[in-house]
């Protein structure tokens, strides 16, 4: 069993699988390019197949303190603002909470946890080169600074450095979409629904973050020209209210109030073929975006990386990594591949047009009314799934 394990990324993934490995007995040291542990302007869902991780890592009244459980996933007619769908949360089980977080939160949650755990983690250490031709990883820093390790987990996200090295280089695919994000005050105690607005050719994420002061927003609209991949391009608000300017008083009205909006192009990445490397004298692994970059559609990039942490960490507590590391993709592979297929199927249905489109909505009104909890239980195999008892 490797002993000392050297993480790269301290997002979401790259935090949790700290956690899990360091309570599993492992000397863990994360590296972080930046010169603080921060996240900022994005909200998140953490499913029950999250949620049921960070219960068991220890962090489910820190969860519950964050924001308590949702209520409803709710479906509307972006042009009327009528409710096409509504699927009520409350149906699940009492063990398989679901909560919207704002990141910085779940960020802030993860680093306090692993620090507690006598994790070290190493800030402003840029990577420019993952060498794997040796006996052990090897990385070179933008410092010029040698670094090895028994055994490397890529958890640096979607330019994963780590996954090139392990893959090669891939040219994702530009999916002709683009989504604009923005938080914008809300009055305390809005009711924990998200509510996903549906039009031709584009749609709106939005809930309540933090108690109902905060509204997180994230639009989404299909277009020719291309927009470069990450969270740094700022927009001007106004361009993503005549995006949405057909769109309901509702939605007209949050948009009136987004003064700072961020725009970013969405790709189609191939799940990656290869997760891991044994090496003479240690391994190599990725996970979380850098193995299965997903679109936002399913809202599964957070939760995914979450599992894999604990996943991962399972299989390396009981057997040494060259062994663990090929049943651990195994296992997660085919799960996390589904994921993806049904985001990306949920991005093309969000998005009907024409009289395909009426058909769609009256066929969920017409089988909501029939099943009330038909609708929701079509995703058994996504939040009642726990890795946690595996």
């Amino acid at each position: 069993m490797a002993q000392e394990v050297t993480i790269l990324g301290a997002g979401v993934a790259g935090l949790t699988a700290a956690l899990a490995l360091a309570q599993k007995g492992f000397s863990v040291t994360v590296l972080e390019q930046a010169d603080a542990i921060r996240e900022v302007g994005a909200g998140l869902q953490i499913s029950p197949n999250a949620a049921v991780v960070l219960r068991a890592l220890g962090l489910g009244a820190a969860l519950e303190a964050a924001q308590g459980r949702a209520q409803a996933v709710r479906l509307c007619d972006g042009l009327t603002g009528e409710t096409v769908l509504n699927m009520d949360l409350m149906r699940l089980r009492p063990d398989q909470g679901y909560h919207f977080l704002h990141r910085a939160d779940l960020i802030d949650m993860l680093a306090a946890a692993v620090r507690a755990a006598g994790v070290q983690i190493r800030l402003l250490q840029r990577i420019e080169t993952v060498d794997l031709s040796g006996p052990r990883p090897r990385l070179v820093t933008g410092q010029g600074a040698e670094v090895e390790t028994d055994l490397l987990i890529g958890a640096d996200g979607l330019q994963s450095k780590t996954r090139t090295a392990l893959n090669g280089v891939e040219t994702p695919f530009f999916t002709r979409q683009v989504a604009w994000r923005a938080l914008v005050p809300e009055r305390p105690g809005a009711a924990p629904v998200a509510e996903v607005h549906m039009g031709p050719g584009r749609h709106l994420v939005s809930y309540p973050l933090r108690g109902g002061r905060l509204r997180n927003i994230v639009a989404v609209e299909e277009r020719a020209r291309w927009v470069e991949e990450g969270w740094s391009l700022r927009d001007d608000p106004m361009e993503m209210r005549l995006a949405f300017e057909r769109f309901s008083p509702r939605v007209q009205g949050w948009l009136e109030q987004v003064q700072d909006v961020y725009l970013w192009g969405l790709f189609r990445h191939p799940v990656a073929e290869v997760w891991h490397k044994a090496m003479p004298q240690g391994a190599v692994a990725i996970l979380g975006d850098a193995a299965h970059p997903t679109l936002p559609f399913l809202a599964q990039g957070a939760a995914m990386a979450i599992e894999d942490a604990w996943t991962l960490a399972a299989h390396l507590a009981k057997a040494p990594a060259a062994e663990a590391l090929p049943h651990w993709q195994a296992a997660r592979r085919p799960r996390c591949a589904r994921i993806v297929a049904a985001a990306n199927g949920n991005a093309r249905a969000y998005h009907l047009a024409g009289p395909l489109r009426g058909v769609a909505h009256l066929g969920l009104k017409i089988g909501s009314a029939l099943s009330p909890g038909f609708a929701l239980s079509r995703y058994d195999w996504l939040y009642g799934h726990d890795v946690t008892r595996a």
